[in-house]
């Protein structure tokens, strides 16, 4: 079985996320997307992140009815910051029957060689990019046969932005799922 594994804060999940994700099923080879919330990206400063059981319950609000999609906690066990390599070694222990491929952004791409174990992963894994708006520049990846690209309508919708409307007291209405805007409203979440 192969499986997309699609890493993030989610710090919320919105619909540009959910659209990607059905986008790498489509036009990929993946049975299933998993949701990989990152405690702490060690590329990120974690003082703006909700607690991470907050950010998993988005997910899984968010994603629920779609069977082929998956909310994975496994890097909230796992030494901080959690690091994509070791979060794949473990996946591919504990699931010896799936074939595990690395989800990201085209932004992303381009600072993969600084990733730890980079070539490890591009030896044993294979990466689904999607490109960001108004990107040119993909670094290195471009013509790596373990790299497939992948064309997803992008929407430049980011977390920080919907951030700042709660705060703001904005409406976040078509940004995220009514399922998660409702959890965030209750919860009382990004209003500090």
């Amino acid at each position: 079985m192969k499986i997309g594994l699609f890493f993030g804060s989610f710090n919320p999940i919105h619909i540009g996320h959910l659209i990607i994700a059905q986008s790498i099923l489509d036009m990929s080879a993946m049975e299933e997307v998993w949701f990989v919330i990152s405690p702490q990206n060690p590329f990120k400063k974690s003082s703006n992140l909700i607690h991470e059981f907050d950010r998993i319950k988005m997910v899984e609000l968010a994603i629920e009815g779609n069977f082929k999609f998956r909310a994975s906690d496994v890097e909230f066990r796992m030494p901080k910051p959690s690091f994509t390599i070791d979060t794949l070694t473990y996946l591919s222990e504990k699931f010896p029957g799936r074939n595990f491929y690395v989800i990201m952004g085209g932004d992303n791409a381009i600072n993969f060689q600084k990733w730890k174990n980079a070539d490890l992963i591009l030896e044993n894994y294979n990466l689904i990019i999607y490109p960001r708006p108004g990107q040119n520049d993909f670094g290195t990846l471009t013509e790596h046969p373990s790299v497939q690209w992948i064309e997803a309508p992008l929407l430049d919708i980011s977390a920080t932005y919907i951030r700042k409307c709660i705060a703001l007291g904005k409406s976040i209405q078509y940004l995220v799922p009514d399922s998660v805007a409702d959890f965030i409203k209750n919860k009382k979440l990004y209003l500090d």
